[in-house]
């Protein structure tokens, strides 16, 4: 937390997070170390974010700097002080000081604003040591690392220890791929209803065609039946009025009656424009 804040001299050093529980962490670790705690304070921004910063200096600094044998030029991660079993809570760490994820409602995104560019490429090499692939941007002048992909975001809050974060991300994923489905599910219904309407549409202008011209009673039996169940069932699908005849056939046998329908009053139009 401490070499990825703000500012860090050896004159002064200041943590700043709009996380009060942040700050208020960095304040009591900070206090258990060097049994002295740092001045805090809170500040309401122009956007009505609330700014909490915690500020160490003079004296209490150097000390800092001596014990985790920071360099006054130069932040770098210490990789002799950080031991293996140590490095999820180091990333934790740096997580609080400089992180933060977007809701996983809209979109997958997890960054780092890494207050130099030297530490944005140790936190790449860090994080693709355990394998999450991160990248670098500028924005405003700060070094930003960024993890886009779901799975590397989940692999990454595992690593700090926020699993339960990891499985509100988890659920939103499922949440958002039901969601998703049954979107398409219902755009495709829905699709499929237009085309049923368009066809049943077509049917009974051809039905009222052949009525008004030579009368459905000039119709064979089976033909007739089918063109009546049209008339007084808009709705219905090439199924269902299957099913729904005295002698019940298939879906395949009422289009090739609505085809014969479609065929006769072709022709009478023709006849009508001759």
């Amino acid at each position: 937390m401490l070499l990825f804040c703000r500012t860090l001299t050896s004159r002064r050093i200041s943590f700043q997070s709009e996380s009060r529980t942040s700050a208020e962490l960095f304040g009591r670790l900070y206090e258990a170390v060097f049994k002295y705690k740092p001045t805090a304070d809170e500040h309401t921004r122009k956007n009505g974010a609330v700014l909490y910063t915690c500020d160490v200096s003079g004296e209490r600094a150097a000390e800092v700097f001596r014990k985790y044998r920071f360099n006054e030029n130069t932040r770098e991660i210490d990789s002799e002080i950080i031991a293996t079993n140590s490095l999820g809570v180091f990333t934790a760490g740096i997580f609080l000081a400089c992180g933060s994820v977007n809701d996983p409602s809209k979109e997958y995104h997890l960054e780092f604003a890494c207050p130099e560019e030297g530490l944005a490429v140790q936190l790449c090499t860090l994080l693709s040591d355990i394998g999450v692939t991160a990248k670098m941007m500028l924005r405003r002048g700060q070094h930003i690392v960024y993890i886009k992909g779901s799975e590397s975001i989940e692999d990454t809050l595992t690593f700090i220890g926020a699993s339960q974060c990891t499985l509100e991300l988890m659920n939103m994923k499922i949440y958002k791929d039901i969601r998703n489905k049954a979107n398409r599910i219902a755009n495709c219904d829905a699709a499929n209803i237009d085309k049923v309407v368009k066809a049943a549409m077509k049917q009974i202008e051809d039905i009222k065609l052949i009525d008004s011209s030579v009368g459905l009673d000039s119709l064979s039996e089976e033909l007739r039946e089918v063109a009546q169940l049209r008339l007084d069932n808009i709705d219905m699908s090439l199924q269902e009025i299957g099913e729904s005849l005295s002698e019940p056939i298939s879906r395949s046998g009422v289009n090739h009656r609505f085809k014969k329908l479609a065929k006769m009053a072709d022709e009478l139009r023709n006849g009508g424009a001759k």
